[in-house]
């Protein structure tokens, strides 16, 4: 394996970029606090905690008004645990400075597809997601997040936090 020497820092460490994968859910705090547990104490790491926000189709909204309205309250939300997860990841050891915090709106057809995608922008080499914990038969009708994140993620490692 070589070392891609344009992100070393001036001694010479590499910085390795996580991307954590958040939603509001039991389980996506719980891939925070593992990753601040796990990584918080060492030096040469960056975090990137990225909440992707689905929208509809425009045909879901009466007009744009009510469009607008429910973006600004969806971002609203993510922004409070948002904060809270810097936060924790903050007071776990990661400088402020290396915790940056992404709120994306897309359309696409997944959360996982933004994620993969949003991943190899970044060129993050972990992407840390929680696992959702739905049954079989809602993975059989919807899919998995982490399970189509884990199959088709390139040029990086998925940790699935349970």
């Amino acid at each position: 394996m070589s070392i891609d020497h344009t992100k070393c820092d001036i001694t010479g460490m590499v910085e390795r970029h996580i991307m954590i994968a958040a939603d509001s859910s039991d389980n996506a705090r719980r891939a925070v606090l593992f990753v601040g547990d796990f990584f918080g104490c060492y030096e040469g790491f960056q975090v990137t905690l990225l909440h992707i926000i689905l929208e509809p189709e425009a045909t879901f909204f009466r007009g744009k008004d009510e469009r607008q309205k429910w973006l600004a309250d969806q971002r609203g939300e993510s922004r409070k645990f948002m904060e809270e997860y810097r936060n924790i990841l903050v007071d776990a050891g990661f400088p402020e400075d290396k915790v940056n915090v992404r709120i994306d709106t897309m359309r696409a057809p997944s959360v996982a597809d933004c994620i993969i995608k949003e991943q190899d922008e970044m060129k993050c080499c972990t992407i840390v997601i929680g696992r959702r914990g739905i049954s079989k038969k809602e993975e059989f009708i919807f899919g998995s997040t982490s399970n189509k994140i884990i199959h088709e993620a390139r040029k990086c490692a998925v940790l699935v936090i349970e």
